[in-house]
């Protein structure tokens, strides 16, 4: 087993890996930008190494300065977590290069599916159900427009290295398709530097499911059930859940399996996520693969009871799984809330700041991921999620009156936050019946009473 893994991220899921690592005696680096000296990561972290100024560019995004910290520390491995560089195919090859292992798919695995239109066209060479659209990248208008006209609108342009909601536009006409073809391509190369844009048909209130994927280094692929990442606002997930409302048994094998055909159509490696959309009418298409660990893998944790970061180190450590499909049961609900340092009330607007009072939630599968305390300052610098609360219990039901608890007792002063607006999406009767899908929270912010 590894002695020494460095952690390639900052905020919560830097703490998360530096926890699994404790538990499984790996001795850890942290990296930290500047701004981040004082970082709760930093001071977890058995190491910590300054690694440049604040922009992510000139730190996290940085791979000379990362590599130089795990050859200066002796770390044998890079845990990249989510975002930064977790899907940088180039990351993943110098790691080979300088003999530090990668905890991840290689460089490979990751231009298959990390470009999406790259993965479109490899799903569709395997026979795997894909939203109708083009075959693969789309060079400029005059193909979008013919595109479109083909396929019929609405339509969705979408970055080809795209995430997180950005470079991606829906035309509902020709001259919104010009318009938008135009910014979504400026956005993703200010965003990935790649500008290649591709369009598939804008399925109308579907569903947002996604399947667990690990897979070892000797053929070995199960799925860990669906998650629910329906409630988005600008295509970015707010709130999680895993099993979905919308999936009953025979559709999660169904799903499972095509999932598990997508992940071994490219002999991939570590944990992944397949995505689909699932239209109301109960049809599923493959939209994309994460190639690294989800923001939302609690949820999958609690229903499974499998720790999806040290299943991740051991892979990559070269051991095979310890599970089949047969072994793998879905008990319970889990639900994730994911706390932003935002203003809802003014349009989201992000709330950097000094907190100076923090209560949180705990008890029996209450779980809260974090790395804010009393006194940390929130940077302007990063994304604004500064915490995910996770609750399970027993049935749907239960775990949405446990996270009615839970969120009333989350506590942050100092900043702004959208913990009021999470409890009153939890409180509408909708999402209570658990009907509601990817427009849901467009359909629903002006009426929800923050």
């Amino acid at each position: 087993m590894f002695k020494k893994i460095l952690i390639a991220n900052r905020g919560e899921i830097a703490v998360r890996i530096i926890r699994a690592c404790r538990e499984m005696n790996i001795a850890t680096v942290a990296i930290y930008s500047e701004v981040d000296k004082d970082a709760l990561h930093t001071q977890l972290a058995d190491e910590a190494i300054c690694i440049g100024p604040a922009p992510a560019k000139d730190s996290y995004l940085d791979i000379k300065a990362i590599i130089s910290a795990a050859i200066v520390t002796g770390a044998s491995a890079i845990h990249p977590g989510f975002g930064f560089l977790s899907e940088n195919s180039k990351f993943s090859k110098v790691c080979e290069e300088c003999n530090i292992t990668f905890i991840g798919p290689t460089g490979e695995m990751m231009d298959k599916m990390g470009n999406k239109s790259q993965a479109r066209e490899t799903m569709i060479m395997n026979n795997i159900p894909v939203v109708p659209g083009s075959e693969g990248a789309v060079n400029n208008t005059d193909e979008a427009l013919q595109i479109a006209d083909n396929i019929g609108y609405p339509v969705i342009i979408k970055a080809s290295a795209g995430g997180g909601g950005r470079g991606m536009r829906i035309a509902r006409n020709s001259e919104e398709l010009l318009s938008s073809f135009k910014m979504a391509s400026t956005e993703a190369k200010n965003a990935f530097g790649d500008d290649t844009m591709y369009v598939e048909k804008y399925v109308e209130n579907p569903r947002h499911i996604e399947f667990q994927i690990l897979a070892d280094n000797y053929g070995n692929t199960i799925h860990l059930g669906e998650r629910d990442c329906s409630m988005q606002r600008r295509h970015q997930k707010v709130l999680e859940e895993s099993p979905s409302a919308a999936i009953d048994n025979d559709l999660r094998e169904i799903m499972g399996k095509i999932a598990v055909k997508a992940a071994k159509s490219i002999n991939y490696k570590n944990a992944g996520t397949v995505e689909f959309l699932l239209s109301e009418s109960g049809e599923f298409y493959f939209i994309e693969m994460n190639t690294r660990i989800q923001v939302e893998h609690p949820v999958t944790e609690m229903v499974t009871g499998i720790d999806l970061i040290k299943e991740q180190i051991k892979i990559a450590d070269g051991e095979k799984l310890s599970y089949t499909q047969d072994d793998i049961e879905i008990s319970g609900h889990a639900i994730e809330c994911r706390i932003n340092a935002e203003n809802p009330s003014k349009g989201f607007r992000p709330s950097p700041g000094t907190i100076n009072f923090l209560h949180i939630p705990s008890g029996k599968d209450i779980r809260v991921d974090s790395s804010i305390y009393c006194g940390y300052t929130v940077p302007p610098t990063y994304d604004s999620m500064i915490a995910k609360l996770i609750v399970y219990d027993k049935d749907r039901e239960s775990a949405i009156k446990k996270l009615n608890s839970a969120i009333g007792e989350f506590i942050i002063k100092g900043i702004d936050t959208n913990i009021d607006f999470q409890y009153e999406l939890i409180n509408n009767k909708d999402f209570i019946e658990g009907n509601y899908n990817t427009s849901f929270i467009q359909s629903f912010v002006e009426k929800l009473e923050l």
